[in-house]
């Protein structure tokens, strides 16, 4: 069940770097919002915040290994995917030590699988948003990349 837990989590960080190693830099710089919205490069730069937050109450030594991202910092996509890298790595281990741990996480009282279930449903509501994002605003947004997102089987 372990592996299905972290096989789980891998292939939803898969998802991830499916959307943004095919979002073009422009496609990154694109928001709908007309109130100072975020764009779809500072909606990845939230996700991985959000990441490093809850590493910071469930496992600090964890959070210690990486850095956050600096949400005021100029597109870097080379950053941005060390950070997904980083944040990813975090999150596993924190799954991974919860699940031996008996599926208790300090700070999240529900436990590991409603802990996964949270970053799944965080992240992928902004996928989402994203993807709207890139067809409205007229991106192109290849086939293989839209049908990829639910090909969980592979």
């Amino acid at each position: 069940m372990k592996d299905q837990l972290l096989g789980t989590w891998h292939t939803h960080n898969k998802m991830n770097y499916l959307l943004i190693d095919n979002t073009t830099d422009a496609g990154m710089q694109k928001s709908l919002s007309t109130r100072s919205g975020r764009t779809i490069y500072e909606q990845w730069v939230h996700i991985h915040s959000v990441r490093m937050q809850w590493l910071e109450i469930c496992a600090i030594d964890i959070f210690k290994k990486y850095m956050p991202l600096d949400k005021k910092a100029a597109f870097n996509r080379k950053a941005l995917r060390k950070a997904f890298d980083d944040s990813a790595k975090g999150i596993e281990e924190l799954l991974s030590r919860s699940w031996d741990n008996g599926g208790t996480v300090k700070g999240f009282r529900k436990g590991v699988i409603p802990l996964l279930g949270y970053f799944i449903s965080h992240e992928s509501h902004h996928r989402g948003n994203m993807l709207l994002t890139l067809k409205q605003s007229g991106e192109k947004i290849p086939d293989t990349v839209k049908w990829g997102l639910w090909d969980w089987g592979k």
